[in-house]
């Protein structure tokens, strides 16, 4: 019942992407972006960015935030290649590390995707750019949320002490909840940027605490 509800969730994130995609590609599409540039659900875009303005100190934060993110991936795949050597064969290593290391190689597609199709560019021209960049949806979103999100159920298995296991969940979220908020501050994003990135994360969030059950419970049943 459980696995059905995370397919559910899953399934229903990749829904409202499709739609704000649709709605971003062809929806009240207007050059309110720098050079010209034309951007979907422009008044609604518009509106969020001039009442945030722009914040480049919460860029530089969140990006901080990102090398974090990566540092946690690093570390679990440091995990799974001890493993790896030690029991002398990929098959024998976690199968809750196998499943995250193709969550990351899913992340690594979408990321590099969506640098190239692009839909909407920045609202603004970064430091040191002399054109627009793509920023929907939001791959720094996506990657923080994904990482930080898929590690909070593994830390119950990795952490030994139960104390340091509820400080580690609770700072991953911490860095998921700054770094979300502190994105769309920054205002190197529109709001449809940062909603896109929370979407493909719900989705990829809940296929991988689905396969997780699916673990769980061939490891009962063994």
């Amino acid at each position: 019942m459980k696995q059905k509800r995370k397919l559910l969730a899953a399934g229903f994130g990749e829904l409202l992407f499709a739609l704000l995609f649709i709605l971003v590609r062809f929806v009240d599409v207007q050059a309110i972006g720098p050079e010209g540039t034309r951007i979907g659900l422009s008044h609604l875009n518009r509106l969020v960015f001039e009442k945030l303005g722009v914040h480049m100190l919460w860029y530089a934060i969140t990006d901080w935030l990102g090398i974090a993110a990566i540092g946690t991936a690093l570390l679990f795949a440091a995990i799974g290649l001890v493993q790896w050597i030690r029991r002398r064969s990929i098959l024998k290593v976690d199968k809750e590390l196998l499943a995250l290391g193709g969550l990351y190689l899913i992340v690594i597609g979408l990321y590099v995707l969506f640098e190239l199709v692009i839909v909407n560019y920045r609202p603004i021209l970064m430091p040191g750019s002399i054109h627009p960049e793509a920023s929907f949806p939001s791959s720094h979103t996506m990657l923080v949320c994904v990482i930080m999100g898929s590690a909070i159920p593994l830390l119950g298995k990795y952490a030994k002490s139960g104390v340091l296991c509820t400080v580690l969940r609770v700072l991953c979220a911490a860095i998921i909840a700054i770094t979300v908020i502190g994105r769309l501050i920054s205002g190197v994003h529109w709001f449809t940027d940062i909603l896109g990135g929370i979407l493909i994360s719900i989705m990829l969030l809940n296929l991988y605490a689905e396969s997780l059950e699916r673990i769980e419970k061939r490891n009962e049943q063994e």
